[in-house]
């Protein structure tokens, strides 16, 4: 199984009863699922309906829901606002009988501002048409689902490659011959007398002491234990296919909490490589986990 992006769009046509539509629903990236929507004037009454479709279909984004919807032409009326074409003829008359100008033609006087009055034959939104826009509507977010569906199944593939790089390079330091018994030993005895030559009269007791620090610092067994944990937390969560977007961020954060402090404990130049590179690909780890449903 794989995971869902939060990214993706689709859009889906309809028409009944001489009304024709189109839906389009857009998402993005968001911390909650935010559902925004935007219906044409007397369309207002599916707006708590496109919400709900939404949510129980999505657990996280931003969603643009926008419904776009004009009727034919046979179910627009236009009526001759006589009011309005009265009021004109006095006015032209007035002006004719000032200027002797010549009378107005029927389309110049259709065309002034007032004198037609086009509306929808019936204003309100028909039963029948208000059930076609939801199906067309489940359409859409259906489509929408695929996109991001699609999408979740590329971010998997990144992400499964990230994780297998973490566990290399945890791998690697666990490796390293900088860790070996001789090796600490070696470094600690080294330090130490570094220590003694600065202060031939240092106290055994905080002689103790800090080798004790020094053998702590090159100790980094723990944070290779917690990353290890930490990349079968990732590979279940990929397993599961469930929306794992916040999980997936708190554990970035663990990942990178431990090596940053493996690389702050790094006295081998090969450890410290490792530890960096490690930053790097849990930095491109969480910047893609922020796509993740």
């Amino acid at each position: 199984m794989t995971l869902n992006s939060m990214t993706g769009f689709a859009r889906a046509d309809g028409s009944e009863k001489g009304v024709r539509w189109y839906w389009e629903v857009k998402s993005v990236n968001g911390r909650g699922l935010d559902v925004r929507v935007r219906v044409p004037q007397g369309h207002d009454q599916l707006e708590p309906k496109v919400r709900e479709a939404a949510q129980k279909r999505f657990q996280r984004g931003s969603l643009t829901i926008n419904l776009n919807a004009q009727r034919d032409a046979a179910t627009v009326e236009v009526r001759v606002n006589e009011a309005a074409l009265a009021q004109v003829l006095r006015a032209v008359e007035e002006v004719r009988r000032l200027t002797g100008a010549p009378p107005p033609s029927a389309d110049g006087l259709l065309a002034l501002r007032g004198v037609l009055d086009v509306s929808e034959a019936d204003g309100s939104l028909d039963a029948d048409v208000a059930a076609a826009m939801l199906v067309s509507l489940d359409a859409a977010l259906d489509a929408l689902g695929q996109a991001r569906a699609a999408e979740g199944q590329r971010l998997t593939a990144v992400l499964t490659a990230h994780i297998d790089e973490i566990e290399r390079l945890t791998r690697q330091v666990q490796a390293s011959p900088s860790r070996t018994v001789d090796a600490i030993r070696a470094r600690l005895s080294e330090q130490v007398a570094k220590l003694l030559d600065a202060s031939p009269a240092l106290d055994p007791a905080r002689l103790h002491q800090e080798a004790v620090l020094l053998a702590t610092r090159a100790d980094v067994e723990e944070e290779i234990q917690r990353l290890a944990a930490h990349v079968a937390s990732a590979r279940s969560l990929l397993s599961e296919g469930q929306p794992a977007g916040r999980k997936f961020d708190f554990l970035a954060q663990e990942f990178n909490r431990e090596a940053n402090t493996l690389t702050s404990k790094a006295i081998d130049m090969e450890v410290s490589r490792a530890g960096l590179a490690l930053k790097t690909v849990i930095d491109q780890l969480r910047e893609q986990v922020q796509n993740i449903e």
